[in-house]
């Protein structure tokens, strides 16, 4: 009787619902059957991106070379590939094709290479370190506007190159631009220029010995980046040697960092980086430091010209906070929080156009996003591109509008719905850097100029590595 008692006053266990599994939306066939159709193009995979969510919504799968691929646009799936469910995730094919110009660095590496060199490198982008580059991206981007005339033409992608190079050179390597930096950068351009060869070439990292023509491009253009990028670490490890003192270049600091261990690398002695992990980073953060600034900048200056009513607000912020006539001066560090509009104006022009137009991932083990379950090795794409120019999040999206980033503006979003500089704990460790240079060269150039576009048609965004101008972007200089 008394077991029964005990029996009876026991709740019974509830089984949980069963979880309703959808099948995924998306094209019924291989990707090379719909070779033909408009939607798809070699080498720009923001077509088939904008298709699929056209058609099929915030998820569509396809396949490829017997690939299962996923692309999403919804904010919570992103965040559930690039924060709750990180863990399962790994670079995809085509970043992690990139090993072989990057090497680990911090966009190629997987964990734990990637949490370790993070732990590195975060002492050069401490927050203090980065607010003592403001000086010199003021005095570079002056430097370069004051060489220019009024009603002279140029190409501002060409421009902003050379402007962001010149950052790079300094920040990166506390030198000017020297014929080894131009190198860097030659030899960078010329295997962007390979970029969809690269990713395309079927298991290419066996075939790098071949006598392609392509092959042989590339392999004289690491060769000699490898060489140039070497002889800058040994002249800095030099004069650490030899005693002179630390100039505040990221690359000094990289050199000076250690990995002090963890807990669970007990009995472990603190580590330097080796001579290639430092190339690794060196490079990534070229790349990534100064090609995407640089076309951000650009698109900048592009939808400035195309908005007067933008371009007045922001030359109105810049008369407030800097001053006019013969009170104007240059932006110091402590402007940096008032130029709230010329941030905006920043943050609107990546929405638009952002640098990092499409991110990947491959999933280790089987996931779920909503209702849909995504196998293991299938690679899952979200695009910025896409995302940022979704009418649910961004109504009438084409229209260039910096009061979307108002404080308030951002916090009625859902995360997610923008992330230029990426999310989770892969989120660009440079992202500070990028800001602070963004922000201080528009406030600097924008002070003396106003430019006008003098293309007949909209210029053609050109989906590479970063998102740049097909073609040159040729400008008029009228002064202020």
């Amino acid at each position: 009787m008394s077991s029964e008692v005990k029996a009876s006053n026991v709740s019974p266990v509830t089984p949980p619902a069963p979880r309703i599994v959808q099948q995924l939306p998306g094209l019924r066939y291989p990707l090379h059957i719909y070779m033909f159709r408009r939607w798809v193009k070699l080498g720009n995979p923001i077509r088939l991106f904008e298709y699929l969510h056209k058609t099929y919504g915030n998820i569509a799968h396809y396949r490829f070379m017997g690939t299962p691929i996923v692309f999403i646009n919804d904010p919570r799936y992103i965040q559930n590939v690039l924060v709750t469910d990180a863990a399962h995730f790994v670079k995809e094919r085509t970043v992690r094709r990139m090993k072989i110009l990057l090497g680990e660095g911090l966009i190629t590496s997987d964990d734990p290479i990637h949490i370790r060199q993070r732990r590195i490198a975060a002492p050069a982008f401490h927050r203090q370190r980065i607010a003592a580059y403001g000086t010199q991206i003021v005095s570079i981007a002056a430097s370069h506007r004051d060489q220019w005339q009024p009603g002279q033409t140029i190409d501002i992608a060409g421009a902003s190159m050379a402007l962001s190079l010149e950052i790079v050179a300094r920040t990166l390597f506390d030198t000017e631009v020297t014929p080894d930096i131009r190198a860097i950068n030659d030899e960078v351009n010329t295997i962007m220029g390979l970029y969809n060869f690269i990713v395309a070439f079927p298991r290419l990292e066996n075939f790098l010995h071949l006598p392609i023509p392509g092959l042989i491009k590339f392999r004289k253009s690491k060769a000699h980046l490898d060489a140039v990028v070497k002889r800058l670490i040994t002249e800095h490890r030099a004069a650490a040697a030899a005693g002179e003192p630390d100039k505040g270049d990221l690359l000094s600091m990289l050199l000076a960092s250690t990995y002090e261990p963890t807990e669970a690398d007990a009995g472990k002695q603190p580590e330097h980086m080796s001579d290639i992990q430092v190339r690794d980073e060196v490079l990534t953060i070229f790349l990534a430091g100064y090609e995407t600034v640089a076309n951000a900048l650009t698109w900048t200056w592009y939808l400035l010209s195309q908005n007067p009513e933008v371009e007045a607000k922001l030359h109105a912020e810049l008369d407030t906070v800097l001053g006019t006539g013969d009170q104007q001066r240059l932006p110091t560090l402590a402007d940096y929080p008032a130029l709230r509009y010329a941030e905006q104006v920043f943050a609107e022009s990546m929405r638009l156009y952002p640098p990092a137009w499409a991110m990947g991932r491959m999933s280790t083990r089987e996931v779920h996003l909503g209702p849909y379950n995504i196998p293991a090795g299938a690679h899952v794409f979200f695009s910025q591109y896409i995302m940022s120019r979704t009418p649910e999040y961004f109504p009438d999206p084409l229209r260039f509008d910096p009061d979307r980033f108002t404080p308030e503006a951002k916090a009625a979003r859902p995360k997610f719905t923008y992330f230029p500089f990426g999310g989770g704990n892969r989120q660009c460790i440079g992202e500070s850097f990028a800001w602070m240079e963004g922000v201080f060269s528009i406030a600097t150039i924008a002070q003396r100029w106003r430019m006008s576009y003098l293309g007949a048609t909209p210029p053609v965004p050109q989906p590479k590595i970063t998102l740049r101008p097909r073609d040159p972007l040729m400008m008029r200089l009228t002064p202020r």
